[in-house]
């Protein structure tokens, strides 16, 4: 991958030409960061940091106010960000942690540190390049036009692909098509060639970075978003594998829609909220390493939370009170052992009722979907859902008691429950004002707010609702 490494301090004023250093003023140091992207594999790339000399009137320069160090990880979210937040901060604690504008996630934390395949709340995953004083797009545009080929002589010989991202700027494709253009012009001036990938959408899609491969040697993908009156600008290193998600979910032999269909990004973040803290990788290491703890789920369904799991390197361990819930989580888990091949193989499945099973202990961490009760594909009328979400609360009311009995304290766990998705409000079970009463502390966040982590699209009844827990 062609990274650039543009310098540790922010700029202040207008971008003017005092801003782009000429060859004498430039002390060149070489540093390395072993890449895991894009597949997992591990690879070192030569970066070169050019530090601006500081003499001068014009272009000041500082440290950046919003953060210590250009050596961080910057993350794009999904859909719902909040989602991804908690996710975050679950997994690397809220100091660690600054959301960036509506879209972002800025992380005190090296990018070769964090495993992103685990991560379900992140689109993109980049490396923080630096931060512009101004959100001016035409100052923004000229410090690229003026910094930009200094980098090129630390790409590969070939064709370079470039690519745009905007974020939270009011803007049209055609803006930053004409920054696309205008950069083209200064690679080519360089004696460059390079293709610009045409912007549908002021941000590109994962399948447009996949496809025109712009992380790799030859790509850039640059990452703008806007922060109050600053503009952050990354790299992105690797984004979501959609053909690996795909295949996990409909490639795997066993799927019924009628008990719903968990995504295993989904799966993904209610794992990494189950399991909280988490060591930074050693960058000397793949992140494909295996885990000393157990993940229950005691919903297993067709075994998506076992999947992903067994997938981040932890034991799994399932029952569902349904047999052939039981017969298809096998089936899907012996499926995943010769397709994908994880380094962690030990996983367990069987049948029980989760209000009254007596699990094999110990119980590390507890990771599920509940049941999520009767589903509509219209609104109920207001006896119909009051009937449905009268038995769902029984259910998951016996659940948690019979669960809490089994678990020592300070055991975490993340639950995905319903909650009905009405024309005025969402409808929350009422078993969750008595979360203490039945042995349990709920998790609260730094960032956002337990409110926002429910996850639906607009048109659903059923959304589920995120649901943090610890044993008392």
């Amino acid at each position: 991958m062609g990274i650039l490494f543009w310098d540790g301090y922010s700029y202040t004023g207008p971008v003017a030409k005092s801003l782009v250093p000429r060859a004498n003023q430039l002390e060149r140091k070489q540093f390395c960061l072993k890449e895991k992207y894009p597949g997992g594999t591990s690879r070192e790339e030569k970066l070169f940091v050019a530090e601006v000399s500081r003499s001068g009137d014009e272009g000041a320069l500082r440290k950046s106010s919003i953060l210590d160090s250009m050596n961080q990880a910057f993350c794009i979210l999904g859909r719902q960000p909040a989602l991804g937040i908690a996710e975050l901060e679950s997994l690397f604690g809220g100091d660690n942690i600054q959301p960036i504008g509506e879209h972002g996630a800025l992380l005190n934390i090296e990018p070769a540190q964090i495993d992103f395949t685990r991560l379900g709340g992140t689109v993109k995953f980049c490396k923080l390049l630096t931060i512009l004083d101004t959100v001016n797009w035409r100052h923004v545009e000229k410090f690229l036009a003026e910094t930009t080929p200094q980098h090129l002589d630390y790409m590969p010989e070939g064709k370079m692909r470039l690519g745009l991202s905007v974020y939270g700027f009011s803007m049209r494709p055609q803006q930053i098509a004409a920054t696309g253009l205008t950069l083209k012009k200064v690679i080519r001036a360089s004696g460059r060639s390079v293709r610009v990938i045409p912007n549908v959408e002021t941000a590109l899609s994962s399948a447009q970075v996949l496809h025109n491969q712009l992380t790799g040697p030859l790509g850039w993908e640059l990452i703008f978003v806007k922060h109050g009156s600053k503009t952050l600008i990354a790299q992105s290193i690797a984004v979501q594998d959609i053909e690996s998600y795909t295949l996990r979910d409909r490639g795997r032999p066993k799927r019924d829609a009628k008990v719903g269909m968990l995504p295993p990004k989904l799966a993904q973040i209610i794992i990494n909220l189950a399991v909280g803290l988490i060591e930074p990788v050693d960058p000397a290491c793949s992140p494909k390493t295996t885990h000393d703890s157990t993940i229950l789920d005691p919903f297993c369904g067709t075994g998506v939370i076992l999947q992903e799991a067994l997938i981040m390197g932890y034991r799994a361990y399932g029952t569902d009170i349904d047999r052939r819930m039981f017969e298809y989580s096998q089936t899907n888990l012996e499926w995943l052992m010769d397709k994908l091949q994880p380094t962690q193989k030990e996983f367990r499945v069987s049948i029980g009722d989760a209000t009254q099973n007596e699990w094999v202990k110990p119980i590390d961490t507890v990771a599920c979907e509940t049941y999520l009760g009767r589903p509509f594909s219209a609104q109920p009328t207001a006896d119909v859902l009051s009937g449905v979400i009268h038995d769902v609360n029984t259910i998951i009311k016996k659940f948690l008691k019979n669960l809490a009995r089994q678990l020592s304290p300070g055991t975490r766990l993340c639950i995905a429950v319903p909650a009905w998705n009405t024309e005025k409000n969402f409808k929350h079970l009422p078993v969750l004002e008595l979360i203490e009463e039945l042995g349990y502390t709920r998790t609260s966040f730094v960032h956002v707010s337990n409110a926002d982590l429910v996850y639906h699209r607009p048109d659903q009844v059923v959304a589920r609702e995120l649901i943090v827990l610890i044993r008392k």
